[in-house]
């Protein structure tokens, strides 16, 4: 039994042995020391001495053709656009408070006055900002906003790394909302929003 058992050892002992050498003989120093050319190497070959190669011209990555000019850059003819280039829903109106409040508020405030946290907190620059609530911001067409989000505007950096397009719409679309709040004419306003607004009235002159 026990001479079965040393043979058994040793054959086990030869076979590792032997499926070591394999694998050793199959990886020689060359696989991985073998020449290529790296990122941001140089290169003889080309008259630069470059080895990363320029695009060719109009060249577009894969799932990244943006044809659509008034979607990607709120712009057609390097204007603003008036209208926004998507359907308006609640859907898309609720997404937008949410990515305002993420990325807006802490800067523009809730009610987008420009009193928000950052700006209480003593963000003192020669330029605070802005408030959505002037005669001109009021007048600018839809696509300007959605341009300074892509590309930023004075100490505001652009948050087209952070902001898909269809969600700068969507916050386009919610800037639209809050001028509305807090800048309707009466004459705007519906029956049914009269009389909303006379019982508040009503409500706020009785308390003591």
């Amino acid at each position: 039994m026990r001479v079965a058992l040393t043979r058994l050892r040793r054959l086990a002992s030869l076979t590792a042995a032997t499926v070591a050498m394999a694998v050793l003989a199959g990886c020689h120093t060359d696989m991985w020391h073998q020449p290529k050319a790296k990122p941001q190497g140089a290169n003889v070959f080309f008259a630069d001495g470059k080895t990363d190669r320029t695009p060719v011209l109009n060249t577009v990555p894969v799932g990244n053709l943006r044809k659509d000019d008034a979607f990607y850059t709120g712009k057609v003819g390097n204007k603003p656009v008036p209208q926004i280039p998507v359907r308006v829903t609640r859907e898309l109106l609720q997404r937008g408070q949410q990515q305002y409040e993420a990325f807006c508020m802490p800067c523009h405030g809730k009610v987008g006055d420009g009193q928000g946290m950052i700006a209480q907190r003593g963000l003192a620059l020669r330029r605070p900002p802005a408030t959505f609530h002037t005669d001109r911001l009021r007048n600018m067409p839809v696509g300007y906003f959605y341009d300074v989000i892509t590309n930023g505007f004075g100490v505001m950096y652009s948050y087209a790394s952070r902001i898909e397009p269809e969600d700068r719409w969507a916050i386009a679309a919610y800037i639209r909302v809050l001028q509305l709040s807090q800048y309707t004419k009466r004459e705007q306003l519906t029956p049914e929003d009269l009389k909303k607004l006379q019982e508040e009235t009503t409500n706020t002159e009785s308390k003591p």
